[in-house]
């Protein structure tokens, strides 16, 4: 089941709620409660900032950063404040790569 809504996060804030159930990988990170799981960033905006997404992270022998263990943006609202909080930095690294090109 596909569900998409607002929920009440802390206080009376509203937050984007997305929940794929029928995803194959869906849950994709263990320790999260099945009715709580935000699917909204499925991909990570915070994966490119590497080390300093915050997050519970290793890297792979390879050295591809492996997120499995972190569940910091499928937490209910917690993936939205954390986004709101490294927004100037992620819109700087959008900026800079839009100069590249």
């Amino acid at each position: 089941m596909v569900s998409s809504h607002a929920r009440k996060g802390q206080g009376s804030h509203r937050y984007p709620f997305f929940s794929n159930t029928e995803c194959p990988y869906f849950p994709c990170h263990e320790g999260v409660p099945e009715g709580e799981f935000n699917c909204l960033f499925c991909y990570c905006p915070l994966y490119v900032l590497g080390p300093r997404c915050g997050g519970n992270f290793t890297y792979t022998a390879s050295g591809h950063k492996d997120c499995s263990a972190c569940t910091m943006t499928h937490r209910g609202d917690a993936g939205t404040e954390l986004v709101k909080l490294h927004f100037g930095e992620l819109s700087e690294l959008a900026r800079q790569k839009g100069e590249m090109q």
